[in-house]
């Protein structure tokens, strides 16, 4: 994963810096230069850590600077960090307040992020709210849904979890076209803060 120390360097509040390359032809660019581009490309926002420390300072940052007193967060290992950085958190959906969660995976292909009900629990993604955090690792990028659905099967070899669903799209106002995605409404704002693991 040099290639996230190359793009960002050492690491600040401007982190959201726009991957210059066009190709996304995952043969001829690494899994992370091509999630990167796809999901910049999107809409997403997206924030290279080295370190928890940094994963705690930009997720404070990103709080103070949408005037979030409030997070909705499932996960216990996440509210611990809400506390680190000062803020009060609820397990009850509100939509005006963001989602902080884990992902499964993240999708070198489409520069999209997959879940499962270990995140959402029995929600669908459009039921959450507008505004998703989404703190992930660098071992969790794939090359496409196919990797996905296997590192799933992997990981929770008994207990398979259920409600498997992605977020393709970051601009919840943009209209889609393709008549493929009529009705999937699974577009939110998200912020990736994404942990270097590896």
């Amino acid at each position: 994963m040099n290639l996230f120390k190359k793009l960002f360097g050492s690491s600040s509040e401007n982190d959201l810096d726009v991957v210059e390359s066009k190709s996304s032809v995952l043969d001829t660019t690494g899994l992370d230069e091509t999630f990167v581009h796809n999901f910049i490309d999107k809409g997403g926002k997206f924030l290279y850590c080295t370190n928890q420390e940094e994963v705690n300072q930009h997720l404070s940052h990103i709080l103070k600077e949408n005037n979030w007193k409030n997070v909705v967060c499932f996960d216990n290992d996440l509210k611990k960090i809400l506390t680190i950085v000062d803020s009060d958190n609820t397990s009850t959906i509100n939509k005006h307040y963001p989602f902080f969660t884990y992902c499964e995976h993240l999708l070198s292909d489409e520069g999209s992020i997959l879940f499962s009900s270990k995140q959402v629990h029995y929600h669908k993604i459009v039921e959450l709210p507008d505004y998703f955090i989404v703190f992930a690792k660098t071992s969790q990028m794939v090359k496409d849904k196919s990797e996905g659905l296997m590192g799933i099967r992997q990981t929770y070899e008994k207990n398979f979890p259920t409600n498997i669903s992605s977020i393709k799209s970051y601009v919840p106002e943009k209209v889609d076209d393709d008549f493929l995605s009529f009705g999937n409404n699974n577009a939110k704002n998200l912020y990736l803060l994404l942990l270097e693991d590896l």
